[in-house]
């Protein structure tokens, strides 16, 4: 319900004419789609964002498989807008993380990765063994391992803002995980060697993307290049009614 009411309000907000703007581009996670970022994608372009949704089928490939198809196709989108942000949800970080380090963006933007397993999950370590895991989660999920791809990765580029998530839908899935976690990843796995900021919020792994809350938290970090350790629910519904209110 929460998700629908969203999805009203933003599709009644008018759209803004003006000069070309900065894109967005979104990066899914394992075993998602594009769908899963349909309100995060409208917050978006409310707020005078191009944005780019990229859907790739994360089953299909290893990491640096899916990450060299996703994202030139995903950049090559974005046009002339000025400036190229990501925001990315859980794997979706993974792909970036693999990816930028080999090519070169002159237009790199600010990065705000939700719920990256930038250190592993221990998840993958207990179930990686599991024949239907890999058959549901394709090869890069199997590389999701604590020991796998995520820690051959270097520190990330500057601009780069981590939300984590500290609720969980799984207590059998938080037993497995140290620490706060938010069902599948813990907090501590979030956090990565040259971040520029980082957040943890009272949000679920699944649906953190969906949450107001953290909708807010990334326009803050792509517009400041920080999080607002203050921002309220009352501020975020203000950020997309207020003109509309004023306007009559």
């Amino acid at each position: 319900m929460l998700r629908l009411a969203l999805l009203l309000i933003l599709a009644a907000l008018p759209a803004r004419a003006g000069a070309v703007p900065d894109c967005v581009v979104l990066l899914h996670g394992l075993a998602r789609s594009d769908a899963s970022l349909l309100v995060m994608e409208e917050a978006l372009r409310a707020s005078d964002y191009r944005v780019v949704n990229s859907d790739y089928d994360s089953s299909s490939g290893t990491v640096r498989e899916l990450a060299d198809a996703a994202l030139p196709r995903a950049i090559a989108r974005c046009g002339l807008s000025p400036r190229i942000h990501f925001v990315t949800h859980s794997m979706g970080a993974i792909l970036l993380r693999d990816w930028m380090p080999r090519n070169d963006l002159p237009r790199l933007g600010r990065t705000v990765m939700m719920a990256p397993p930038n250190h592993g999950s221990e998840i993958v370590d207990v179930l990686g063994e599991v024949a239907a895991f890999e058959w549901i989660n394709g090869p890069a999920g199997l590389e999701m391992a604590t020991d796998g791809l995520p820690a051959q990765l270097g520190p990330v580029w500057p601009g780069v803002g981590v939300i984590a998530g500290t609720r969980s839908l799984s207590p059998v899935f938080s037993t497995i995980l140290p620490g706060p976690d938010d069902g599948k990843v813990s907090v501590a796995s979030t956090r990565v060697e040259g971040m520029d900021d980082h957040i943890a919020l009272p949000v679920t792994h699944t649906f953190m993307m969906n949450q107001p809350l953290v909708i807010g938290q990334v326009l803050a970090f792509l517009r400041t290049g920080t999080f607002d350790p203050d921002l309220t629910l009352t501020d975020v519904v203000e950020e997309f009614l207020g003109e509309e209110t004023d306007g009559g």
